[in-house]
């Protein structure tokens, strides 16, 4: 022990040990000490961020599907042989169909409600470019109610009610006029008029107006019944009123007048009006052309001031209209490939058929003689035959034969996801859009990210004055709002694939910019940034070798996110008609199904969970890629 004095005078002390051999002992005296061998194989900064996103089984997930909606994007437009590019009217609305018909779910059927039913026809009161045939055989199911509606309109399938012929309240002080067509009448006929006027189902006596009924021949008058509010049955012999007004004969109109009134409109309810005589008068069509029992009938084969063989000068109407609704399920493929109307064929259309070995025909036997060979023949029975010239040539057949066959199909053709207006497959024409939407995202997004990561990073790191003048003019920039910016390029140069690009790239890379800048500033300032420049790392080194890789994590998922913003922005400017013309993409496509989503959401439901997968994928993609090119994340599990 040893007693020392420092420099400031402190008393320290020093002890001093002494050491002998004895003291150290080896303890691997026997064994050779090297370096321990690693565990795990050396590994790159790829391969470590590859491990890293195939832990996350979201992300996975997301990229498989992502890659499914890729894959489909150019497959299904090669593959697919249905149409998209020339409009069938016969095939448009086609519901989606995946199964047979009848399973009752994704089965090419559809059901509507409360539809009026055509009960001559016993069909539902489908628009006219169906047979009732047609109709007939693609009803699935049909359940019709029970009782009748009462409606105060005229409907072709209406029966009964009553005709209401009223005054024009427009015009005041004019009676109203419905005359019948001018008809023979004579005493020996025994003519007779028998008129039901309409005094129930809540209209009382009291809220029609005064009425007359009379023959009229030119300015003469025979009053049959005089201006009253007597609406019962009227029964008079037209007969005996000629021969009490001192005529044989006479050629005359039956009127029904109602008197105007100045305070308010009146009428008269007509349930019907039938003109009778012995079967031995010669002008049996005539009075039957002008007597009537079902009103609705008589009022819907009228326009607006003409009855057929009737006139009116004022209003016409029915009131009490019978009609039937119904509920019904129909195979909308039935409905158009199996058709089973006729249909003219031309004589070199046959042979046609015959050369390939379709069927066989021989005209000089007749239609009895025609024979279907393979299914490929568009036709089952020949039912006629036109024949042409001295030489009694072919000239054309008329033939059954299913509707697939006639619009080019072998078979009958399933629509996934059903037809649109124009008849085109909306599931090829949902992945053809999505391909030339892709596209554009892509070239979009590559644009954006590649210049704003480098407007972001010069801006982050020399900061100053450099950072001053490079952030106001991006945000003059942004300020100007990007649908004027793709306006004007489209106004100026056109919609198309170029402009829509070159508009979106305008103002899209700023982002990108932003949040590049935002991450510098975060780790220009790390001390291996500082270590790496105090051993003269070059600016260019400092960035895209030690701030830029760091800052990837953040930077690359917002930027993954710009593709599925490009197809929405794409799809935004679509609905306002600026949409991409001569292409199919997919902003255009909702845009044209969007008017038809009530009555056929199949047209937009489809494509927009197509677009929410797609949407869904990109932020799960993007998620895994963010922890995946995380530096500090490197290594762990």
């Amino acid at each position: 022990m040893a007693d020392t004095t420092d420099t400031n005078g402190r008393e320290t002390f020093r002890k001093e040990i002494a050491f002998r051999e004895d003291d150290f002992v080896l303890i691997q005296k026997d064994k050779r000490v090297t370096d321990k061998k690693l565990d795990t194989k050396p590994t790159t900064f790829f391969k470590d961020a590859l491990r890293r996103f195939c832990k996350n089984k979201a992300s996975v997930v997301g990229g498989i599907i992502l890659g499914i909606l890729v894959l489909l994007t150019i497959l299904v437009p090669m593959l697919s042989p249905y149409n998209i590019t020339q409009v069938s009217t016969p095939e448009a609305f086609l519901a989606p169909k995946l199964f047979e018909a009848g399973t009752g779910f994704w089965d090419g059927t559809r059901s509507t409600k409360r539809v009026i039913y055509d009960r001559e026809n016993e069909i539902p009161a489908i628009s006219g470019k169906y047979s009732v045939d047609s109709v007939k055989s693609a009803i699935v199911k049909i359940t019709v109610d029970e009782e009748p509606t009462l409606i105060d309109s005229a409907s072709p399938y209406g029966e009964g009610g009553m005709v209401v012929v009223a005054t024009d309240a427009a015009v005041e002080n004019k009676n109203t006029l419905m005359l019948s067509q001018a008809v023979k009448f004579d005493v020996k006929g025994n003519y007779r008029l028998d008129v039901v006027f309409g005094d129930e189902d809540g209209v009382s006596s009291s809220e029609q107006g005064e009425y007359a009924v009379y023959l009229k021949s030119g300015d003469e008058v025979i009053m049959l019944r005089d201006f009253s509010r007597d609406y019962s049955p009227l029964s008079v012999s037209i007969s005996e009123a000629l021969r009490a007004a001192g005529h044989d004969s006479l050629r005359a109109q039956i009127v029904f007048e109602v008197r105007s009134a100045a305070s308010n409109f009146q009428y008269v309810l007509v349930e019907s009006a039938v003109i009778s005589a012995d079967e031995t008068v010669g002008n049996g069509e005539d009075i039957a052309a002008v007597s009537f029992t079902d009103a609705t009938a008589f009022v819907n084969i009228n326009d607006r001031n003409s009855l057929s063989y009737w006139s009116c000068t004022g209003r016409k109407g029915i009131h009490d209209s019978l009609i039937y609704y119904c509920d019904y399920t129909i195979d909308t493929y039935a409905l158009v490939y199996d058709d089973a109307d006729l249909v003219t064929y031309s004589a070199t259309e046959l042979n046609g058929w015959i050369e390939a070995g379709y069927c066989t025909y021989d005209y000089k036997v007749g239609p009895e003689s025609f024979v279907k060979l393979t299914d490929d023949c568009p036709i089952d029975v020949v039912e006629s035959q036109t024949l042409m010239g001295v030489t009694k040539k072919l000239s054309s057949i008329t033939a059954r034969g299913y509707g697939y066959k006639k619009l080019g199909y072998d078979q009958m053709p399933k629509f996934l996801f059903g037809t649109d207006s124009s008849g085109f497959d909306t599931f090829k024409r949902s992945f053809a859009g999505l391909r030339t939407s892709l596209i554009l995202g892509l070239c979009t997004a590559a644009f954006c990210f590649s210049f704003g990561l480098i407007w972001g990073s010069v801006s982050g790191y020399f900061g100053g004055n450099v950072d001053i003048w490079m952030e106001r003019f991006t945000e003059i920039l942004g300020g100007v709002p990007w649908i004027v910016i793709m306006t004007l390029c489209i106004l100026h140069l056109g919609n198309n694939f170029l402009t829509f690009v070159l508009a979106l790239c305008l103002t899209g890379w700023i982002g990108t910019a932003h949040r590049t800048r935002s991450q510098f500033y975060r780790f220009k300032g790390r001390e291996y940034v500082l270590a790496s420049r105090t051993l003269g790392s070059s600016d260019i080194r400092l960035i895209f070798k030690h701030i830029l890789p760091n800052s990837m994590g953040t930077i690359i998922t917002s930027s993954v996110l710009m593709i599925p913003s490009s197809i929405f922005s794409e799809a935004s400017l679509a609905y306002l008609n600026l949409g991409l013309q001569g292409k199919q993409s997919f902003g255009v496509m909702m845009s044209n199904n969007q008017p038809y989503l009530g009555i056929y959401p199949n047209l937009v439901i489809f494509p927009a969970v197509i677009m929410a997968l797609m949407m869904i994928s990109f932020n799960l993609f993007g998620n895994g890629l963010r922890d995946a090119f995380n530096p500090a994340l490197k290594g762990s599990e």
